[in-house]
């Protein structure tokens, strides 16, 4: 059984593992969250860029002693995960992104945002340095599970928006890939990351009908893609 380590997305914290972390433990994988600077667990550090990002997770991977573990990306994430994982080699072995961003080497994650979006966002940054956290109904949560989100959420620090990722595009492809598709309701600009998914080879797609936050509001349905990619 592999070892898991799981990277939260933009304005959330490790926090948002807690339904799907006893899952895996009680599934006999070793599970690990990443805490990323500036956000959840860890507000307030400044100068946060995505290197910063990047550095938090080969960081928990290194200090935990992983080899071929499953390095797990949510949302945002994708971002750091794909060029954290180039710096890991053998430390991390499959992919799993989980309606996350997928960018392509030297893309920013603003890169994948369309363009009032894009404007929207840099706006917010030039006047306060971090991106606002948007309400928890954007990601498909209704009821308790928005208001616990709501609570928890913190803004993002602005300067991993526009900052590039470097990666060897062949090393990453060549290593197994799953992405975990939410489609009840689909996030638009998640998009771009699945249409980009539907037209390279080597991927494993899974569908779950839940929202953006499936770690919340379908965990079990979660840790059981996670699970079968930890046995692998």
């Amino acid at each position: 059984m592999r070892d898991v380590v799981l990277v939260h997305g933009a304005w959330h914290g490790a926090w948002s593992w807690r339904r799907v972390l006893p899952l895996l433990w009680a599934g006999g994988a070793r599970a690990v969250t990443v805490s990323l600077s500036g956000v959840g667990e860890r507000p307030g550090v400044t100068g946060v860029t995505l290197q910063t990002h990047v550095d938090d997770v080969v960081a928990v991977v290194r200090a935990e002693e992983c080899r071929g573990a499953v390095l797990v990306a949510h949302s945002y994430a994708g971002v750091p995960v794909t060029a954290a994982a180039d710096v890991l080699g053998d430390a991390v072995g499959p992919l799993v992104y989980v309606d996350a961003v997928l960018p392509e080497p030297g893309e920013c994650w603003s890169s994948l945002s369309p363009p009032d979006t894009k404007a929207e966002q840099r706006t917010q940054i030039a006047a306060d340095g971090v991106l606002p956290a948007p309400p928890a109904t954007v990601f498909g949560l209704t009821g308790d599970d928005a208001a616990w989100v709501d609570r928890r959420q913190t803004t993002h620090p602005g300067g991993v928006y526009d900052d590039p990722v470097h990666f060897d595009a062949a090393r990453w492809s060549a290593r197994p890939r799953t992405y975990v598709s939410c489609t009840a309701p689909p996030l638009a600009s998640i998009d771009p990351s699945r249409a980009r998914v539907a037209g390279q080879p080597g991927w494993s797609m899974v569908e779950l009908a839940t929202g953006h936050d499936p770690m919340i509001s379908a965990p079990g349905e979660l840790a059981a893609v996670l699970l079968d990619v930890a046995r692998s």
